[in-house]
């Protein structure tokens, strides 16, 4: 029976994909005599947590002491953009608390079920483990690795190629276009290099999906990028990594980093920066860089029925594909790098 409400807080949790960063997903819900009377999510970063949500929608307030509530992550404890969910629930009366694992942050790690406890709540911890995990797996990483959880993103003819060299070379179908746009709403950050910006001249913003925008980063180690470049057009925040102090280009903040380590120090940079994930929609030898250093989380492969001949040549990634999809003419294979 937890595992049955524990499943509810989740499906409410994800309504709120890619708007609560950096705070993770949360659901909770209210049991009375076995059946669900309130329920909550997280809906926005700053606002009202999940269990706040959940227990002032309870209709009857008597009933919250015989109550038990439900909740995929362990409840905060601090006070942050909101008040301490531990203090709401003990006020609410609810002493029965069910949740899944807990909250890896230094802010709570494990607090918010000790002052339960000590408050004499009963308490279960811990169900649901890798599903809540799942859920929250940006969250997690971003806390445990500190770094960005980090996804990989390409298109491909069906004969490896990711476009003609020097050309731009739309490859995917308009289905797939949607949902890569839906991806962008769903990460902190979107990264391409040089030779993308100069060859597909993006836009990296959300156009084809309803959802936030996410901050939009570009490598141009010595400053060169046209200043008339979609990226630096101010229709979304952002950030130009380079080694030149002199690049200053218009609508964008410069970040100098050395590139002979650029990764790992573009991942600390943007973890000290509280960028959570990263959607990396680089090219070929960007992509590469990623998987050949271990620093990614999954990589999605859009492979089109379209064949090139000949061109600039994907990325090889040597791991087997968790999931296969169909979009269209298209097949979406996804990978998690399980090191």
């Amino acid at each position: 029976m937890h595992e049955l409400f524990l499943r509810r807080c989740l499906q409410l949790a994800v309504r709120a994909a890619g708007h609560t960063a950096p705070n993770p997903l949360v659901g909770a819900v209210v049991v009375h005599n076995g059946r669900i009377i309130a329920e909550g999510w997280h809906m926005h970063y700053g606002g009202p947590h999940a269990e706040v949500h959940a227990i002032r929608a309870v209709a009857d307030r008597s009933l919250l002491p015989h109550c038990t509530l439900y909740v995929n992550l362990e409840p905060c404890c601090h006070y942050g953009k909101t008040p301490p969910c531990t203090n709401l629930i003990l006020e609410s009366g609810i002493r029965n608390i069910v949740a899944g694992p807990a909250d890896p942050s230094p802010q709570v790690g494990g607090k918010g079920f000790e002052q339960l406890l000590r408050s004499g709540c009963a308490l279960i911890t811990d169900v649901l483990h890798e599903e809540c995990r799942q859920l929250n797996r940006r969250f997690y990483t971003f806390h445990e690795k500190s770094r960005p959880y980090v996804v990989l993103k390409w298109a491909q003819s069906a004969d490896g190629f990711l476009g003609r060299r020097g050309e731009r070379t739309p490859l995917s179908s308009e289905a797939a276009q949607v949902l890569a746009h839906r991806w962008r709403s769903e990460e902190a950050a979107v990264l391409v290099g040089t030779q993308t910006a100069l060859v597909d001249n993006p836009q990296l913003t959300v156009r084809l999906w309803r959802g936030r925008q996410p901050m939009r980063i570009v490598l141009d180690r010595h400053g060169r990028l046209p200043h008339a470049l979609h990226l630096f057009d101010g229709s979304a925040p952002t950030l130009l990594v380079t080694e030149n102090p002199l690049a200053k280009p218009p609508h964008a903040e410069p970040l100098i980093l050395p590139f002979e380590r650029l990764l790992p120090a573009l991942l600390e940079a943007l973890w000290q920066r509280g960028v959570l994930s990263l959607l990396v929609e680089g090219g070929s030898r960007l992509l590469q860089a990623f998987l050949d250093h271990g620093l990614w989380d999954e990589a999605r492969q859009l492979v089109s029925p379209v064949r090139l001949g000949d061109g600039v040549a994907a990325p090889v990634i040597h791991a087997a594909a968790t999931e296969e999809h169909e979009i269209c003419a298209d097949r979406l294979f996804l990978y998690r790098n399980s090191s």
